[in-house]
């Protein structure tokens, strides 16, 4: 289970874009898509059906979710989540660094 959730502002921590800050767009598996991260080329046909037209595309790929971390917003690093139970017994995300709560998307 990825601790990364669609929504969460992440930096990649690994690869060609080593210090880019991003909005995850989709979590699949062990696999993590970020908005404007890990951009490829791909060449796409036309589509009469869907109406999508043909020709060079740019767009963001997946990258292994180990590449990148959570931002803290508080201390603009990265960091890693883990799992409180709150006072009514619900299961929370909290930052390991300083204990507070991650907000939700």
């Amino acid at each position: 289970m990825a601790k990364l959730r669609k929504g969460d502002n992440v930096i990649v921590i690994a690869g060609k874009d080593k210090g880019k800050q991003g909005t995850v767009l989709a979590v699949k598996n062990d696999r993590i898509k970020v908005e404007g991260i890990n951009i490829v080329t791909k060449h796409q046909k036309p589509n009469a059906a869907t109406g999508a037209e043909g020709g060079i595309v740019k767009q963001e790929a997946f990258l292994h979710i180990s590449n990148v971390a959570i931002l803290n917003a508080q201390t603009q690093k990265a960091d890693r989540i883990t799992y409180q139970f709150d006072e009514d017994g619900k299961k929370q995300r909290v930052y390991r660094s300083n204990g507070e709560v991650v907000a939700t998307a």
